[in-house]
């Protein structure tokens, strides 16, 4: 089977996930300023919502994060994919099991579960699909043809793990009938905050610790620092998830536990961004901001600071008890996985297509088009849900006002939010065309394609 076919498969299949996730939120944000629209059953707020954080998630994230590693990996090692085959076989099988859990929540069979509504038997295939990624990722690292593992795979392998036991943990381990009450949402929300600490962050900082040292043609910043972010997130994140229930019915030396752990969470981070801001420093001036990838890189980068501080705020239990279930969180939840982690995954999509196309990106004023577009969109999107939820929180705590007159002082912020939420959309109508052009359009000389081999 010719090679990168599984990673082409799922790079684009993810990229068309990602327009009907930003559809879902588009309506998801429409439906908080008229509530009438789409009065039908199968489009209740409740519904789409669900859809929208599932194919986010599922649809397009994980499955992009999927499809670039399964092009990163033999490059790093020098190898050929462990097996083509089951790649292929993952991606086929992946996608169909999403549309069928998708397809669930639209007729409202669901999981009670926060990110995991996704129900029987479609969650169960889910897991099945990543066991066959993991076995392929585990595959490849065990042939390679290079003694060292470089950083990137580090984190790949580490999320092959750290996924299995959360997702299982939220999806599964939460189900059983002896779970319920305190213990089960203990065990939802460390799936919930771990969705994104140990699935999607490990993934994301793995591409752009590959990206960026490529895309600048520099050397990493340090890699002693790397080892560093590596091995403390892996014993920090898990203890994290608690902090989304302080105030709550759960013993109090768990939320301070959750809550120093959210503060180590700095450590890591710090780490992290210092590796990418430090090798964007000692790049060639002229490779720092050339196209849209090093831009997409270091605004996730940016994002990716201000997520991971405002998370440990979150959990000052003085804080939380303002800000907890308002849209502050939801820009906290958007400014992660659209803002930083999606920010890389488009990186290494527009890296990655021309590669396996065998030609340039098809415009980079295009991607950069997009880029300025959404981010500019993104900021005022991110700061009026954070605004709001502080907002929100106060009125909460009033008891003279009413749930109307909350959703009155914060209409303002709703509009807003539909309306930056607009033109991201317009955006990614951009990058879906740059990078289909660049798969299939006419245009060009066609460049050599790339041997079995890595660069």
């Amino acid at each position: 089977m010719k090679q990168d076919t599984a990673a082409k498969t799922m790079v684009i299949a993810s990229c068309l996930y990602f327009g009907l996730a930003l559809t879902m939120g588009l309506l998801t944000a429409l439906k908080f300023i008229v509530p009438t629209v789409g009065e039908i059953e199968y489009l209740s707020m409740p519904r789409v919502r669900m859809l929208h954080t599932n194919i986010n998630l599922f649809g397009w994230l994980l499955q992009a994060d999927m499809g670039i590693l399964f092009w990163i990996l033999p490059r790093i090692l020098h190898t050929r994919l462990f097996s083509e085959k089951l790649g292929v076989v993952t991606g086929i099988l992946y996608n169909l099991t999403v549309i069928g859990g998708f397809a669930a929540i639209i007729l409202g069979h669901v999981k009670n579960v926060e990110y995991g509504e996704i129900p029987p038997p479609f969650d169960y295939l889910i897991a099945v699909c990543w066991v066959l990624f993991l076995i392929n990722v585990v595959g490849t690292v065990a042939t390679r043809r290079v003694k060292y593992l470089y950083v990137s795979v580090w984190y790949a392998l580490g999320s092959v793990i750290w996924t299995t036991f959360v997702y299982l943990t939220g999806n599964m381990f939460s189900q059983l009938p002896m779970v319920s009450g305190v213990n089960e949402a203990n065990l939802i929300w460390f799936y919930v905050h771990n969705a994104v600490g140990l699935i999607f962050t490990p993934l994301g900082v793995a591409i752009a610790y590959y990206l960026i040292p490529k895309q600048l043609d520099t050397p990493i910043y340090s890699h002693k620092l790397s080892m560093v972010g590596f091995w403390v997130i892996s014993f920090v994140y898990v203890w994290t998830g608690a902090h989304h229930m302080l105030h709550g019915p759960q013993p109090y030396w768990l939320q301070t536990v959750a809550i120093i752990f959210s503060w180590s969470l700095i450590i890591p981070v710090m780490a992290v961004i210092t590796n990418f801001f430090g090798t964007f420093a000692t790049a060639p001036r002229g490779l720092r901001m050339k196209g849209p990838i090093p831009k997409l890189l270091m605004m996730g980068t940016v994002y990716y600071i201000f997520t991971c501080l405002q998370g440990p705020f979150q959990a000052i239990r003085e804080v939380s008890e303002i800000v907890s279930k308002t849209d502050w969180v939801v820009g906290h939840a958007h400014m992660a996985l659209f803002g930083a982690f999606s920010y890389y995954a488009m990186a290494g999509v527009y890296y990655v297509a021309p590669k396996m196309a065998g030609r340039p990106l098809y415009s980079e004023k295009l991607g950069d088009l997009q880029f300025w577009i959404m981010t500019l969109a993104s900021i005022p999107f991110f700061a009026v849900l954070w605004i709001s939820g502080v907002v929100q929180g106060y009125a909460w705590l009033n008891p003279a006002n009413s749930f109307v007159e909350t959703l009155e002082a914060i209409r303002h912020a709703h509009i807003m939010r539909f309306s930056t939420g607009g033109l991201i959309f317009l955006a990614y109508f951009l990058f879906l065309y740059n990078v289909m052009q660049t798969f299939f359009g006419k245009y060009g000389e066609t460049a050599e394609k790339e041997t079995a081999v890595a660069e």
